[in-house]
């Protein structure tokens, strides 16, 4: 399975999502935000960081370069795209996804690990996991409040589109939710790090059973 990793002015954890895909026997690319091309990829994967040093809206001017008009067209063709915290609000300013992220309930950063359920295996970014089952994988953010329209949020319940709720709310976000799914259901979107659980050394394994499955959902 051969992975892109792109990297935007601020991301800072393009180099973690690099080697925890390795480790679940990825062949990693790192890509550079201003590619207008991209090589055959099984996996896109915006990382978590402060791109643009998250000026207007977090994640909003990397929304708009030069390589998310490529993303969003194989993201349209079918090729699975993960969005990892910075990376899921780019996401959703791109439009891949629907809703919002904005400053946590409590307006402070917060860096801990948290509980979540597994709203659905359906995919194969959780197909690893048994739906229903707890996990519990890192966050790191101060605008990670997922908001959207109530349309929305009935949407994404009807289709089993939540892939990952906080059993706690640390943050505020409507729903408890931790990440979504795209309407082909191959673009999540989540504010958790699994990169950061993907060694027993440093945090648990359960961020590595993610990344094994795309590995093995994509071969």
């Amino acid at each position: 399975m051969r992975a892109g990793v792109i990297t935007f002015p601020g991301s800072n954890c393009d180099r973690d999502i690099a080697v925890a895909l390795a480790a679940a026997g990825a062949r990693v690319e790192r890509l550079w935000h201003a590619e207008t091309r991209l090589p055959r990829l099984d996996l896109i994967v915006l990382p978590g960081g402060f791109t643009y040093g998250d000026y207007l809206r977090c994640g909003a001017i990397a929304a708009r370069a030069a390589v998310m008009t490529e993303v969003v067209r194989r993201a349209a063709a079918g090729v699975p795209v993960l969005g990892i915290c910075n990376g899921f609000q780019i996401l959703a300013e791109a439009g891949l996804l629907p809703g919002a992220l904005i400053s946590n309930a409590g307006l402070k950063f917060i860096c801990r690990p948290v509980a979540l359920e597994v709203a659905t295996s359906a995919s194969p970014f959780t197909a690893g996991y048994a739906p229903g089952q707890t996990i519990e994988l890192p966050i790191a953010h101060h605008d990670g409040c997922y908001v959207c329209t109530p349309d929305d949020l009935a949407r994404l319940e009807g289709e089993d589109r939540i892939a990952l709720r906080y059993l706690e709310n640390p943050n505020g976000s409507l729903g408890r939710v931790a990440g979504v799914l795209g309407p082909g259901r191959n673009v999540l979107g989540l504010m958790p790090h699994p990169e950061r659980a993907a060694d027993p050394r440093t945090g648990g394994t359960d961020g590595l059973v993610m990344l094994r499955s795309l590995v093995e959902a994509l071969g």
